[in-house]
């Protein structure tokens, strides 16, 4: 079960990156169409929260410092999700809301097993 939870943190860690550096720095062609759904300030913010929750699925883990962090930033992820399929069904954009819907899955799934069933267990001092 470990082995596959890491290959799903590496996974998720990986497409949060990936969205969130799509909304920090947009292609130029996408800036005007992204900038008119959300407020720029808005967008730049939802992409650094991806970018570092991309980042805290991982390096807390693989470093063992302070690896509570991977659920945490999962859970971030989960609200992060869920308003975006919310907001994606609304819109009546369905494909959109499924994807979303399935990562809010996933996201929920690695923050209750990394905080309930499989922690990862922290550094030891020497």
């Amino acid at each position: 079960m470990n082995i596959a939870l890491w290959i799903l943190q590496v996974l998720l860690a990986a497409v949060f990156l990936w969205h969130g550096w799509l909304f920090v720095a947009p292609p130029a062609e996408l800036v005007e169409i992204m900038n008119a759904e959300f407020a720029p300030w808005f967008r730049i913010f939802l992409g650094v929260a991806e970018l570092l929750a991309g980042v805290g699925l991982i390096l807390p883990g693989v470093t063992r410092t302070l690896p509570w962090l991977t659920a945490l930033a999962a859970a971030g992820l989960m609200i992060v999700v869920g308003s975006a399929s919310v907001l994606h069904l609304f819109r009546g954009e369905i494909g959109s809301a499924i994807t979303t819907a399935v990562l809010f899955v996933l996201v929920t799934f690695v923050a209750y097993m990394r905080w309930k069933v499989k922690p990862i267990s922290p550094r030891k001092i020497a």
